[in-house]
């Protein structure tokens, strides 16, 4: 849609720090008002509706997107949301390896086991490491225990962490990420290592580089969205 303000900014409001376009509060997709807990993110939201055009351009506003599912998709129900992201431990990218070529199978040890150890120690459990594609169940307790610490979080930080989880496939991964235990190169290296190894031996089409671009910056803004909180 056309632009119709002048100035974003952020302010002080009862749940937070609300976005104002020319001294108006924005409203969510559901008409619910567009408030944030830190005054940080709230810049940075503001931040993205100054850069637009002429013409508003929803993909390039992704903390805003992010914000507004926290209020409208996670909040009415952020148990709900937590068990959907924990789904993705049962039948993590870390826990299945490679049979062969070596080469691939020593690169993804090196990536990918100094995350789960880091879980390991973080929420005392184990981890069933698979050697190819047929599934095996992870241990109740580490499924339990990970259910847990998604359950703990608010809205704003389950709504950060979907896209890390979703696209980087892993959830030991990504609350990795969101605690500082690794990078995000290193986090956006590990969940894209598999799709790596091919691109280095057989190439990689426009329209896939797209995609893994586009895959980049929405785990890019779940990592911001985070940090700013």
């Amino acid at each position: 849609m056309k632009r119709f303000y002048q100035q974003a900014a952020a302010a002080p409001a009862a749940g937070g720090f609300a976005i104002l376009l020319d001294g108006r509060p924005v409203k969510t997709p559901a008409k619910m008002p567009l408030e944030v807990p830190a005054g940080a993110l709230a810049e940075a939201i503001a931040a993205e509706w100054n850069a637009q055009g002429e013409t508003i351009e929803r993909r390039a506003m992704p903390l805003t997107g992010l914000a507004n599912a926290a209020i409208d998709r996670v909040a009415p129900d952020p148990a709900g949301f937590a068990r959907g992201l924990a789904l993705y431990g049962e039948t993590d990218l870390l826990c299945y390896r490679a049979e062969a070529p070596e080469a691939l199978v020593r690169r993804q040890a090196a990536a990918w086991d100094p995350v789960l150890a880091w879980a390991r120690r973080s929420f005392d459990v184990d981890f069933v490491i698979v050697s190819g594609v047929m599934h095996r169940s992870q241990p109740e307790v580490t499924v339990g225990r990970l259910s847990k610490a998604l359950a703990a979080l608010g809205p704003f930080h389950l709504a950060g962490l979907s896209p890390l989880v979703t696209i980087g496939g892993s959830l030991p991964l990504a609350l990795a990420l969101a605690e500082g235990a690794v990078d995000l190169d290193t986090a956006w290296a590990a969940a894209t290592l598999d799709e790596a190894w091919q691109a280095e031996h057989w190439g990689q089409d426009p329209l896939a580089l797209a995609a893994f671009d586009e895959r980049r910056r929405q785990f890019e803004a779940g990592c911001r969205f985070l940090q700013l909180l």
